[in-house]
C-alpha cells in the first residue's frame, strides 16, 4: 500500500511517502507556524522524489492532535480534501500515538499544553495503556509513575522534559514534532474511519462574545 503521512501538529512540518514498509521520499522543516504555506509544495516535492503520481497513492494519514489548533487543523483540511480528490481513505493518528512509534519498551509520549498541563499518553510495545488526557503537571507524574512501576522509560516529545524529574533516568527525546514516516505506517495498519481533529480541551483564543473559534 502506497501511503502519504502529513504532520502539522506542533513545531515541525513533516511529510513522507510509503510503499509498505518501504521509505520512498520524506522531508521535515522546523516551525512554530506557517505550515499551512510549507505542506503543499512539500507534499509535491515529496511525490517528485518518490517518483510517484498523485493518481498512486491509496491512503492518507495525517496526525489530529492534540497540539497546535491551527497546525492540526492544516494538516486535516488538506488530508481530507487530498483524499477526496483522488477518491482515497484520509486516516487519522493521534500525535502522542505517532511520537510513541519513536521508540520501543514503554513510552510516555507528552506534549506541553502550558498553563502548568501536560497532554499524556503512555505505550508499552505499541500498545495503549491509556487514552490520551490532558492533566496537570502533577496528576501526569503521578499517573506515569503509577504506569511505569520504576521500569526503563523512554520520555518523548515538548513535555517530557516536565516530567524528568517523577522518572529519573529516563531517555527524554524532545523531537520537534512527529515522524511522517511513523505517520503513514500507523495509517496504514488501522482501518479507515471519519477524520476529526482530536481536541482534549478548548482553544485558548475566543471569539468576540466568548466562542470558541
Amino acid at each position: 500500500m502506497i501511503v502519504l503521512g502529513l504532520d502539522t501538529c506542533l513545531n515541525a512540518c513533516s511529510v513522507a511517502v510509503l510503499d509498505g514498509g518501504t521509505v520512498l521520499a520524506h522531508a521535515s522543516e522546523a516551525m512554530a507556524r506557517g505550515h499551512q504555506e510549507r505542506l503543499a509544495p512539500m507534499v509535491q516535492s515529496v511525490m517528485a522524489e518518490a517518483g510517484l503520481t498523485f493518481e498512486q497513492l491509496e491512503r492518507i494519514g495525517a496526525t489530529v492532535g492534540p497540539g497546535s489548533f491551527t497546525g492540526l487543523r492544516v494538516g486535516v483540511a488538506f488530508a481530507k480534501g487530498l483524499g477526496s480528490a483522488l477518491a482515497i481513505p484520509a486516516v487519522g493518528v493521534g500525535a502522542l500515538e505517532a511520537l510513541a512509534a519513536e521508540a520501543g519498551g514503554l513510552v510516555a509520549a507528552a506534549i506541553d499544553a502550558r498553563r502548568d498541563q501536560l497532554y499524556l499518553q503512555v505505550f508499552e510495545d505499541g500498545h495503549a495503556l491509556m487514552a490520551p488526557d490532558v492533566l496537570p503537571l502533577g496528576t501526569a507524574a503521578a499517573r506515569l509513575a503509577e504506569l511505569s512501576m520504576g521500569r526503563p522509560l523512554t520520555l518523548i516529545g515538548s513535555g517530557a522534559p516536565l516530567l524528568a524529574d517523577a522518572a529519573r533516568g529516563a531517555d527524554v527525546r524532545t523531537p520537534d514534532g512527529c515522524d511522517a514516516r511513523h505517520v503513514a505506517k500507523l495509517a496504514a495498519a488501522r482501518s479507515p474511519g471519519p477524520l476529526r481533529p482530536l481536541y482534549l480541551r478548548a482553544p485558548d483564543a475566543k471569539l468576540p462574545g466568548g466562542r470558541d473559534p
